[in-house]
Order: C-alpha cells, then sequence, then structure tokens
C-alpha cells in the first residue's frame, strides 16, 4: 500500500500502463475469436482512450472505494498487512470491473458502433443491459486473477526499485 500521494499516483500509473494493454488484447482477441498479430494492430487504437478512463478512474473511484470497501470488511491493524493488500486488489477488481465494463459497453457497443459501423442507438439501448453484463463476466476472472497473480506482484515489484518508494 502506498502512504503518500504522490506514491499513490505512480503506483495507480504503472498498474494502469500494465493493465490496460492486457485488457484491450484480451477483450479483442475474444471478439475476434482468437488472439493474433492483427488484434494487436487493431487494439493500439483504443488503448489511449482505455488508459485515460482507466487512470482516472482508478484515482477518483476504484481506489478510494476499495479501501473503504476492505477497511469496513476488516480492521487493517488487526490483519496481516499482505492478507490486507489482497484483499484490497479483490476490493478493486469489484469495483473496477464492473465500471470499466460499463465504460467499454458505452465506448463500443455505442459510440464507435453508431459511429463508424452504422449501428442503430436505439439497439445500443435494447442490448445495453445484456452486453454489459456479458462483460463483467467475461472480464471478472481475467480480472481477478491477473490482478493477484501477476499484475499487482510486478507493480509491487517495480515500486520497490524506484528510489521514491524508500523514502
Amino acid at each position: 500500500m502506498t502512504k503518500t500521494r504522490k506514491k499513490h499516483l505512480i503506483f495507480a500509473l504503472i498498474t494502469v500502463l500494465i493493465t490496460v494493454p492486457c485488457f484491450v488484447f484480451y477483450c479483442s482477441s475474444y471478439e475476434a475469436g482468437g488472439f493474433s498479430i492483427s488484434v494487436i494492430q487493431q487494439s493500439f487504437v483504443f488503448i489511449p482512450i482505455e488508459f485515460v478512463l482507466a487512470y482516472t478512474s482508478e484515482i477518483f473511484l476504484g481506489s478510494p472505494l476499495a479501501m473503504k470497501i476492505a477497511c469496513k470488511a476488516v480492521n487493517p491493524k488487526k490483519i496481516d498487512p499482505f492478507f490486507f493488500e489482497v484483499l484490497v486488489i479483490c476490493a478493486t477488481v469489484l469495483v473496477m470491473c464492473p465500471w470499466m465494463s460499463f465504460l467499454a459497453t458505452i465506448l463500443y457497443n455505442g459510440i464507435l458502433a453508431v459511429l463508424l459501423h452504422g449501428a442503430s442507438f436505439s439497439n445500443f439501448l435494447l442490448e445495453f443491459i445484456p452486453s454489459w453484463l456479458q462483460k463483467i463476466v467475461l472480464n471478472f476472472p481475467f480480472a481477478l486473477l491477473s490482478q493477484l497473480f501477476f499484475i499487482q506482484p510486478v507493480v509491487r515489484a517495480i515500486m520497490r526499485k524506484l528510489p521514491l518508494s524508500k523514502s
């Protein structure tokens, strides 16, 4: 867990820099029916948009809510710090997965589908809830497992190597 606002912002930045490409590739691969070089090439258009959405969401929504959820569930002073960090990661996924799935549904199934592919806006409205719920169901296991076993351990290792983490 980060102690200062500066460390928190850097921690969130590193997390999002790793998470966003993973998720864009994962979701694009699912939509395309498999992972390929063309999926990677087409996905790079969406990474900057998702990065801005994810970073601002993490700073203003995900992180504060996750901390509140974790602190309501347990007393951080009476639990092993490792288990509290795991709880915060799980709470962050609990908040961020539905939220980012919501934004992705609006962006990809709404705005881009209507503007780029000529899809009907009324059809988007009819299909919004099912599309959003499907994205949550598909993304949640990947989000939880990737954050617990890959992304957060890597981010914490990077933070330990940075000179600011020793202050």
